[in-house]
């Protein structure tokens, strides 16, 4: 099939987070949605018949979580990123966020570490704080915008009686694909200081040419130290589906999630998400595939335009994701003052670095999930209030 990403599709009144809140995140309405990470595309058109199928049975009672589910997904990681999961070790669970908040009550005690790698996606902060658990910063090292882990700092967390490590893969916002070797020498600390590494890998899918990514679960000795977070949402763009899974190869593991999420009554299912889950790893390849070359295009012309006519904004190429991160620490603005610009002066809705940590100020993450005319329109917006401010 061919499929269509220069199609718009019109969002407003349907419910959209990224459409319908601007007027209460912005505090204006005139500004192009650049922000929320969902995409402006169609889902697979395999997923949407599956949905209209379901729907002409017009019971919509309680759900099991079928078989397939497992399946599908168990299938997917083999196919696509070489990765044995066995059925029994996946747990469904109702998104990544509530998996994080459930994981920091089922692994550390009040007052107990979990480590964080700022900048990062802002509920990795929520999921410590609001569970009482102690908020352990591991800072990214950055470099004219390129990001590595400060592994000396890592360790010195390690040893601060730290029990568990959230670790985004890729990460989001600064869009690094971590490599192997990396990924080792987390894994190593981890054994070495019994600090279990709970994986986000939501973005894997979203991994442009010339990289790979590495499930750090497939790791050697990794079985008993990661637990990896993985969905359909971003991949085929049905976040709003809600529903995710836990791969959690150590039993014991498994069993104190499962006392949590029971304890939150937090299983169970909608006959809608899990027929969208499934159809979307069945069926969801081709137009991925497809995707990832409109993603790519998207990322390459934005960060060429960005780079050449936005000065002193910067910006470097993202290696996954559909996520630019843009650095404006030299237009000399505080935080409030950066998101008033982006807001009043180039009227485009953006995230604030600065809610994904202390580490982010300065900076701005744009969504390039949407038509290549939007994001062109962004930009001539943004650059035309960088000239009026000269």
């Amino acid at each position: 099939m061919v499929y269509d990403f220069d199609v718009r599709l019109a969002r407003q009144g349907s419910g959209s987070l990224k459409y319908d809140a601007l007027e209460t995140v912005f505090g204006a309405d005139d500004v192009l949605p650049l922000w929320v990470a969902d995409m402006d595309f169609a889902a697979p058109p395999a997923v949407t018949e599956a949905l209209l199928a379901r729907a002409q049975h017009p019971v919509y009672g309680y759900t099991l979580f079928p078989p397939e589910l497992a399946n599908s997904l168990v299938d997917w990681f083999a196919q696509r990123h070489s990765w044995k999961i066995l059925p029994e070790w996946v747990v469904m669970a109702p998104g990544v966020v509530p998996s994080l908040h459930a994981a920091a009550l089922a692994f550390a005690e009040a007052g107990q570490g979990i480590i964080v790698q700022s900048p990062v996606y802002p509920p990795f902060f929520s999921a410590v704080e609001k569970t009482g658990r102690r908020l352990l910063i591991n800072p990214l090292r950055e470099d004219q915008g390129r990001y590595e882990i400060d592994f000396a700092h890592l360790e010195a967390c390690m040893q601060d009686n730290a029990c568990v490590l959230f670790l985004c893969s890729p990460h989001n916002p600064i869009g690094r694909v971590w490599r192997l070797d990396e990924l080792q020498r987390v894994l190593e600390l981890a054994e070495r200081y019994q600090v279990l590494i709970i994986s986000d890998d939501i973005h894997c899918d979203l991994v442009y040419a010339g990289q790979q990514h590495q499930m750090l679960a497939e790791l050697p000795g990794a079985a008993a130290r990661v637990i990896t977070a993985v969905a359909p949402s971003k991949s085929f763009n049905i976040p709003g589906m809600g529903l995710s899974a836990l791969v959690i190869p150590d039993a014991g593991h498994r069993r104190a999630l499962e006392k949590v999420f029971a304890s939150l009554s937090m299983q169970q299912a909608n006959p809608f998400s899990v027929t969208a889950f499934a159809a979307a790893y069945r069926s969801g390849g081709p137009w991925l595939d497809a995707l990832l070359v409109y993603l790519q295009s998207n990322r390459d012309r934005a960060c060429a335009l960005i780079n050449e006519h936005l000065a002193p904004i910067r910006v470097q190429v993202p290696e996954s994701t559909y996520l630019l991160w843009l650095d404006c620490r030299e237009l000399g603005l505080s935080d409030p003052e950066l998101k008033r610009f982006f807001i009043q002066q180039a009227k485009v809705g953006l995230n604030p670095g600065v809610s994904f940590g202390a580490a982010g100020s300065g900076f701005m993450r744009l969504n390039i999930g949407t038509q290549w005319s939007v994001i062109e329109q962004a930009i001539l917006q943004i650059g035309q209030a960088l000239q009026a401010r000269n």
